[in-house]
């Protein structure tokens, strides 16, 4: 089991301990806020399990069917969390409009806070190691589901504050305004997360900053060849796919253009993490004079 994984199943592990918690918080208050806010977590643990099936299939190596690999089964994990958190929202919604045609008092509402709020403490630090970790590691699916959690602790603090607020002033009314205002706090969330992996889907290329960095690789690592043209980048998963045309001298041999061609991948697999590099050698009379110059 590889790093990512690991981390996806740490996510498993940590959404259970959290949804207790937050289950626990609910059947003390009896707040409809803090039912919201458990409904979520249950979306969590399954989109962590989710996210874990993902990247075991995304590890498997290439194969007959699949001679690119599997790596984009790690965006349908990212749409399917998407998918679950509109459904979590509208569930709440449900619950808050119930809840705003018959009130009723919060029981216990200290100790169900602090539960609710030592919950949202551990969400909090291990969303952080998600975020960082799927940036470093190239991995949407942790990616995703670190912004999920991030987005649960959002909107836990909202809780919060909104039913201390109803505990100290009696205003029933403001828990099921509150579960329906993290509903659609719960909606924007998963828009966005879909959004971006469907982005993935379609093969959207590197961002600015990876491009830029690919670029003055090629132009430093390429001496003896005279320019790049027709870069194309893609992700798939913790995989970018780099392909380029190489332009050299019409009289260089063989052997010396795959020498470079072998300097510049190493260069380019060395920065950018999960980098698939295919080079199209061409002679000079097919310069473009444009693309990347070579140093």
């Amino acid at each position: 089991m590889d790093r990512a994984a690991k981390a996806a199943l740490g996510s498993v592990a940590i959404g259970l301990l959290v949804l207790g918690l937050k289950y626990v918080a609910y059947r003390l208050t009896g707040s409809i806020a803090l039912y919201s806010d458990a409904l979520e977590s249950i979306v969590n643990v399954v989109a962590a399990a989710a996210a874990l099936l993902a990247l075991w299939i995304s590890a498997k190596p290439a194969d007959a069917n699949h001679p690119y690999g599997h790596h984009k089964a790690e965006y349908f994990s990212a749409v399917l969390e998407g998918v679950l958190i509109v459904l979590a929202a509208l569930s709440i919604l449900r619950e808050s409009y119930h809840g705003y045609m018959a009130p009723r008092p919060l029981e216990a509402p200290l100790p169900g806070l602090a539960v609710n709020a030592v919950a949202s403490a551990i969400n909090g630090l291990w969303s952080w190691f998600l975020i960082s970790r799927g940036r470093r590691w190239c991995s949407p699916a942790l990616v995703a589901d670190g912004h999920h959690l991030l987005a649960d602790v959002v909107t836990s603090a909202g809780v919060l504050v909104g039913v201390g607020l109803v505990a100290v002033t009696g205003w029933l009314v403001l828990d099921p305004l509150l579960a329906a205002l993290v509903a659609v706090n719960i909606l924007w969330s998963g828009w966005r997360m879909v959004r971006e992996s469907v982005g993935g889907l379609m093969d959207e290329a590197a961002s600015p900053e990876v491009l830029a960095r690919i670029k003055a690789l090629i132009s430093e690592y390429a001496d003896g060849a005279l320019e790049a043209h027709d870069l194309r980048t893609r992700h798939a998963g913790r995989t970018t796919f780099i392909d380029f045309h190489l332009v050299v001298p019409a009289d260089m041999r063989v052997a010396e253009a795959h020498e470079i061609c072998d300097r510049v991948e190493t260069a380019l697999k060395q920065d950018v993490e999960g980098a698939v590099v295919i080079i199209h050698v061409e002679p000079e009379e097919k310069a473009k004079h444009k693309g990347v110059l070579v140093l």
